[in-house]
C-alpha cells in the first residue's frame, strides 16, 4: 500500500492506498476542477458548503454510473441466456 501526502484545495492530506499515482492524482485533478466550477468570484458560499455540494455531486454521479452498469449487467446477462440456449 502507498502512502500519499497530497495538497488538495490548499488542504494537507496524507492517507494510503492501493491507487497507483496517476490515479490518485487524477482523481485530485476532478475534485480541484469541481470544486473551481462551484466556487466562483463574489460567491459569499463557505469552503465547507462547497466541499458538501462536490461530495453530493461526485455522490450522485457514482449513484447513476452504478445503475447504468446495473442496466448493462442485466442486459449481458440475458443476452448471454439467449446465446447458451440457442435463440440467437
Amino acid at each position: 500500500m502507498r502512502s500519499y501526502n497530497l495538497n488538495v484545495l490548499d488542504l494537507e492530506v496524507s492517507f494510503k492506498a492501493e491507487a497507483d499515482p496517476s490515479r490518485v492524482e487524477r482523481a485530485k485533478k476532478l475534485v480541484e476542477e469541481r470544486y473551481n466550477k462551484l466556487n466562483f468570484p463574489g460567491r459569499q458560499i463557505s469552503k465547507e458548503k462547497l466541499l458538501t455540494f462536490l461530495v453530493l455531486g461526485l455522490a450522485d454521479d457514482l449513484l447513476q454510473s452504478d445503475r447504468k452498469l446495473e442496466v448493462l449487467t442485466r442486459r449481458m446477462e440475458k443476452l448471454v441466456d439467449k446465446i447458451d440456449s440457442g435463440n440467437i
